[in-house]
């Protein structure tokens, strides 16, 4: 099983939504991020992704970890993702290879997720919000 290294941000509003792209040819929404470079170290990726694909600069409030899923574009792709929590300096705006971008509620049941966002990212959300 071959595997993609990714870092992927979670961003959230005042709301409490999620902010989702999605790739250019491609129907799941995910998370902001995108592949490793070699020798990258993981924040590196996070803010030149964020920076790419949603034009903003970003601080990194909190690392939540080391995850693995199911990559949502590549079949028989193991998706390793280091996750962050991250906070965006402007309003976000489409970019790079994004074809949309939304927030999207927690709870949406209608929009197509990548599985690190249904599986590990929106049950952190709603596990860590509920105590804010």
């Amino acid at each position: 099983m071959k595997t993609i290294t990714v870092a992927a941000a979670v961003i959230l509003n005042e709301q409490n939504q999620l902010l989702l792209v999605r790739k250019r040819n491609t129907h799941a929404f995910m998370q902001v991020g995108g592949k490793l470079e070699p020798n990258e170290a993981p924040e590196i990726t996070m803010q030149r992704e964020i920076l790419e694909e949603v034009g903003s600069s970003c601080v990194i409030e909190q690392f939540l970890g080391r995850f693995e899923t199911a990559a949502a574009n590549e079949p028989d792709h193991i998706l390793v993702s280091h996750l962050y929590l991250v906070q965006l300096d402007q309003a976000p705006k489409i970019a790079a290879e994004i074809a949309e971008m939304k927030w999207v509620d927690l709870n949406d049941s209608e929009t197509h997720l990548a599985p690190l966002t249904r599986e590990i990212v929106i049950p952190w959300c709603e596990q860590h919000l509920s105590t804010v």
